[in-house]
């Protein structure tokens, strides 16, 4: 289950297009977090059309809401290089096929968009577990957010299986993850680094980055726990 998180919004009429958008691909639940704006304004309620049901029905709260999630994905368009790892994004279609067997399940995901003015701060992507980013050009690559919404969920849509046949996959949830990202943490803190101390920190990174993006069923992750626990007993 997905849900449309916006940080912030400033306009309330894109606030109500998404609720438009998320009605056309089959979204419900919208969170909105520290709203800048009246969501529930004639001009909201006005883009969003016969969605206005999404809109009134959705979470006002604090970025609070962001810990509950199982996998959390950031969309930007401010891109980083290979060496900024959290930065560092999959495009819509890349993405949708990881998400495509976890979609209908109740796998707790929330895809989470920034401000119209500010985008993503470099924080809250790190608190994700990956990153979406819409090709566009260089000269001018950062969408209006409605727009960026209905790209992604057009993608998200139209990869999702239209009989529930993973239904009964049971993927891994957020505090599963933490603890073996938690465990393989030790391992890295174990390992005697040489050169600058910042690659131990970069693998810490890189970990936490593929965890996010594996969507790993729970028998997997304790297949993963009984091999990281015996990587750690080796002297």
């Amino acid at each position: 289950m997905i849900s449309v998180i916006l940080h912030e919004p400033e306009v309330a009429g894109n606030a109500g297009a998404v609720a438009r958008l998320m009605a056309n691909f089959g979204f419900l639940k919208l969170v909105i977090i520290n709203p800048k704006c009246n969501i529930k304004s004639l001009e909201a309620e006005g883009r969003a059309k016969h969605a206005r049901f999404i809109l009134k029905n959705a979470q006002v709260t604090d970025e609070k809401i962001l810990d509950t999630f199982d996998t959390l994905i950031a969309t930007t368009g401010r891109v980083g290089t290979d060496f900024n790892i959290p930065r560092s994004p999959l495009t819509p279609k890349q993405a949708s096929e990881l998400l495509q067997k976890s979609i209908k399940t109740k796998h707790n995901m929330g895809l989470l968009f920034g401000s119209e003015g500010h985008g993503l701060s470099n924080e809250l992507v790190k608190k994700c577990d990956f990153t979406i980013t819409i090709p566009a050009t260089k000269k001018y690559q950062t969408l209006n957010l409605s727009h960026a919404v209905g790209i992604v969920l057009y993608e998200l849509f139209s990869a999702t299986p239209q009989e529930s046949t993973t239904s009964h996959v049971r993927f891994a949830d957020k505090k599963e993850k933490q603890a073996l990202l938690n465990l393989i943490t030790v391992i890295i803190n174990n390992i005697k680094w040489s050169g600058p101390t910042s690659r131990k920190e970069t693998q810490k990174l890189i970990w936490q980055r593929l965890l996010g993006k594996s969507f790993l069923t729970k028998r997997e992750v304790f297949g993963m726990f009984g091999f990281f626990r015996r990587i750690s007993r080796v002297r």
